[in-house]
């Protein structure tokens, strides 16, 4: 949906498959939704494309707006610097978090969009209420509203893993940087 009336917001996307359920359900809400999709997390490159193409076919999916960021790793990499041996859940995925949330609440403001939320709190592997906190402060300090959502309820997850079985986009078996990769193989 994108009419002139409707209240624009600002979707952060981890990935594709996690905006299955989030896209569809804030433009029935009324949102005109642009999503963003961060990424300079997701290693190797090849990885990041391919999550890119099921971003874009959600996009698409949903007759919405698209603002992907550039690739970009290396200022990820300094981010968690020093976080590399934490574990999964730990220092460096707050630290992660902030990074793709700071950058969303940076272009929805330059978008002239002035609220947003984040597909994040779909995952049952992720602290929604955290989360949330997180995104809160970052829109506080560009002076934005932040829509609190935890997209994992009402199976919220499941929901997402059918749909995008649905859709034929790419659903990835890490949450994305080389070190969560690193723990998926050991």
């Amino acid at each position: 949906m994108s009419t002139g009336d409707a209240k624009r917001i600002l979707l952060h996307i981890c990935c594709g498959p996690d905006a299955t359920i989030p896209w569809p359900k804030l433009a029935l809400e009324g949102f005109d939704v642009t999503g963003f999709f961060y990424g300079g997390n997701i290693h190797p490159a090849g990885e990041y494309a391919r999550r890119l193409q099921a971003v874009e076919a959600v996009a698409r999916s949903n007759s919405g707006n698209l603002a992907p960021c550039r690739y970009l790793a290396d200022p990820w990499f300094e981010a968690v610097r020093g976080l590399e041996d934490e574990p999964e859940g730990g220092r460096r995925c707050s630290v992660c978090f902030r990074v793709q949330l700071r950058a969303a609440a940076e272009v929805a403001s330059g978008l002239g969009i002035d609220r947003l939320t984040t597909t994040l709190t779909i995952s049952p592997h992720k602290d929604p209420e955290f989360i949330n906190f997180i995104g809160r402060e970052e829109a506080d300090r560009l002076g934005l509203i932040w829509e609190d959502r935890v997209w994992r309820k009402r199976d919220g997850f499941l929901r997402s893993v059918r749909e995008s079985r649905r859709l034929g986009i790419y659903r990835q078996n890490y949450c994305g940087c080389i070190y969560s990769m690193r723990n998926r193989d050991e």
